[in-house]
């Protein structure tokens, strides 16, 4: 493994737990909140099955994706801590 890689699989299983869990603290608001964090949380899966699948790169753009979703619906008061 090459150090780019290793660092990819560090920094995406760093975002992804920090993901998560906050995840996991949030409430939606409304049914468009309920959107945010469906798709938040596909996001969070999909970088998952891309590390899997040795896709690192992909699974790093589906963690920010996920990080997107929700800063986003937070920002827009469509889900709250």
């Amino acid at each position: 493994m090459t150090g780019t890689e290793e660092q990819l699989r560090e920094e995406t299983g760093k975002w992804s737990e920090r993901l998560e869990e906050r995840i996991s603290e949030v409430e939606p608001m409304d049914e468009e909140g309920e959107m945010v964090l469906e798709n938040s949380e596909a996001y969070l899966q999909d970088a998952e099955h891309f590390e899997e699948e040795g896709d690192l790169v992909r699974a790093f753009e589906a963690v920010v994706w996920g990080w997107a979703w929700l800063e986003i619906g937070e920002e827009l008061r469509l889900v709250e801590r």
